[in-house]
């Protein structure tokens, strides 16, 4: 598990001008490189370039790399702002996490202030005139960067924004947030069911602020337990949002001072995140799925392999073995994502948004027929439920009797004749 300061630092260099601003700091190195390593080098090598040769080049370079650097930004914000219209405004902060476009401007920049500090260095006299092979040298280095940033970038630019692209990037997101519950159920701690009693004099654990529970740092928490005996019982699950002063839990063994300390081990923030949240990739491909049933895109087909997806990452989550280790916390009782839950989030919306396209409803009761079969009895029983729920929708918003016939035929099918209502 990601302890709190490595999530911070993680989500910081996740940021695109943090990338920018390091690899520009390290072209301003490399340009005054030249100035303290230029007295090892032979002589007869020293004597090889002249500034004047470096100069043209430094010069087209730093030209070169502003347009290209404008360009890229421009294509970027109008993918992300055509990824956020077509599929769902949440894409856009997923897209903004893209390690290639983050590399690619950062090359991009990093280059034109190389080449921009390398010139006025130049000019003010402050590289000697030996030091040109040095320049030279790092000059083709950055020039190789850029070509290799170059290609990867036109590569990447054929989907940049694409509808097949989010989807990608939210599946891959959901995925490993998805599997994460059974590699790590209850976040390696102590799983809080029905049947797990808490004291009646244990104390609420009030929320430090307003927004979205992002984050329990596990670690962190088990430090501020004082004994043996303390106890705390998180009954709220990550991407639940919750009020300042708001119980999320509850705490026994602990002084105020002690309590506060447990709040710091709460992440809460202004949005929803994939780091713990097994439900938001679910809801975020939903998102995408409802927006293309809207009558201004009207892409049932893109609803349909969205469904697909979504059976895809519940049948792998409900085959997978789930890790029944000894609790890393034992301390500490932590919700479990729920079946019922996963299904609500991937179906609800699909099946509501598509329910007078006959298609996808047909595609969306195979789905759940299928994932009866994954291994979970509570996976089974609640796509059955959805199954129904599916059913009604679609009677109730077909158009034609035709339909609502095909329609009933499909559910007796794949869900048995006694399923019929």
């Amino acid at each position: 598990m990601v302890s709190g300061k490595a999530l911070k630092v993680l989500r910081f260099v996740r940021k695109l001008w943090v990338r920018v601003a390091l690899i520009s700091l390290l072209a301003l190195v490399a340009s005054g490189l030249a100035m303290t390593i230029e007295s090892i080098l032979p002589e007869s090598l020293r004597q090889r370039f002249s500034p004047d040769a470096v100069m043209p080049v430094l010069k087209i370079l730093a030209s070169g790399m502003l347009a290209v650097s404008t360009f890229s930004l421009n294509v970027m914000v109008t993918a992300h702002h055509a990824a956020a219209q077509q599929a769902t405004p949440r894409a856009h902060r997923i897209l903004l996490a893209d390690p290639i476009t983050h590399t690619a401007l950062a090359t991009f920049i990093g280059a034109f202030v190389y080449s921009l500090s390398s010139i006025i260095l130049l000019q003010a006299g402050l590289h000697a005139e030996d030091s040109a092979v040095i320049l030279m040298g790092v000059t083709v280095l950055v020039v190789v960067l850029v070509i290799l940033a170059m290609l990867r970038w036109i590569d990447h630019l054929s989907d940049l924004g694409s509808m097949d692209a989010t989807l990608n990037t939210t599946d891959t997101e959901a995925r490993t947030s998805l599997m994460t519950t059974r590699h790590s159920p209850a976040l390696t701690a102590t799983p809080l069911t029905g049947d797990t009693v808490i004291p009646p004099d244990a104390d609420p654990l009030p929320a430090p602020r307003s927004g979205y529970l992002q984050v329990m740092n596990l670690p962190y928490i088990d430090d501020c337990l004082p004994g043996d005996a303390a106890r705390v019982w998180l009954s709220t699950p990550p991407g639940t949002f919750v009020l300042k002063g708001q119980t999320v839990g509850y705490i026994s063994g602990l002084t105020d001072a002690q309590i506060e300390q447990v709040q710091g081990g709460l992440t809460i923030g202004e949005f929803r995140t994939f780091e713990q949240d097994a439900t938001y990739g679910l809801l975020v491909l939903s998102e995408i799925a409802s927006r293309a049933l809207s009558p201004s895109l009207n892409d049932p087909g893109t609803a349909i392999d969205v469904v697909s997806r979504q059976e895809r990452l519940l049948w792998e989550w409900g085959t997978t073995k789930r890790n029944d280790a000894a609790p890393t916390y034992p301390r500490i009782f932590v919700t479990e994502v729920s079946p019922e839950s996963l299904m609500e989030f991937a179906f609800a919306g699909v099946a509501r948004d598509g329910a007078g396209f006959l298609e996808v409803q047909r595609r969306l009761l195979h789905a759940l027929d299928a994932l009866q079969d994954a291994g979970n009895d509570r996976l089974a029983s609640a796509a059955r439920d959805w199954a129904k729920h599916t059913y009604d929708y679609g009677q109730s918003a077909l158009a034609i009797e035709w339909e609502r016939t095909q329609m009933e035929k499909t559910y007796n099918t794949v869900f048995g004749a006694s399923a019929s209502p």
